[in-house]
């Protein structure tokens, strides 16, 4: 995606609140994912990071069948941005792109055998592009994102429009995120 890092960087650049809070593998809390959401224009960009052990359960290196199965599933999930972030349907949207994948850190690597038997980090991360028709009609996001991982409690969600940016926590418990007037 060329034009997703483009508006998420320009975003952030021009954020520094955002730059603070940016995520490292070995630094996110189980249960607690990030997405960040930079609208321009009828385009969005969105990109998110969970745990690994929030999507499929594990933070290992998936090597059996039963866990490898559970990764393809979770890209796959993850892949459809629209199921998981519900837009109303008045503001027209379409993905242009979308990605998804697991990150793991490289600390086993780096270090060894001698290390094999500590839990390393895994993380899923998704980017995605839409364009929608109307985006003045986005007054809100549903997120079914809690349906499709049980093990999600809470997302923080940043925000950047071209009035400026705006953090929300989404949790479990209350899984819309009522943007009106944020347009």
């Amino acid at each position: 995606m060329k034009v997703l890092p483009l508006l998420i960087a320009t975003a952030i650049t021009a954020t520094p609140v955002i730059a603070e809070e940016t995520r490292q593998l070995d630094a996110h809390e189980h249960g607690v994912g990030q997405l960040d959401i930079a609208i321009d224009g009828q385009q969005i960009a969105m990109e998110l990071h969970a745990p690994g052990a929030d999507i499929v359960g594990f933070e290992y290196a998936a090597e059996s069948a039963k866990d490898l199965a559970a990764v393809d599933a979770a890209v796959a999930k993850l892949s459809a941005p629209l199921a998981l972030f519900v837009l109303p349907e008045a503001a027209g949207c379409r993905i242009v792109e979308a990605s998804a994948g697991l990150e793991s850190d490289e600390e086993h690597e780096e270090h060894g055998d001698e290390h094999a038997d500590e839990a390393g980090h895994t993380e899923f991360h998704a980017e995605y592009l839409l364009n929608c028709a109307e985006p003045s009609a986005i007054t809100g996001i549903n997120f079914a994102y809690f349906g499709s991982f049980p093990n999600v409690l809470e997302v923080e969600v940043q925000i950047i429009t071209d009035t400026g940016a705006t953090s929300f926590e989404v949790e479990r418990d209350a899984p819309t995120l009522d943007l009106t007037g944020l347009f």
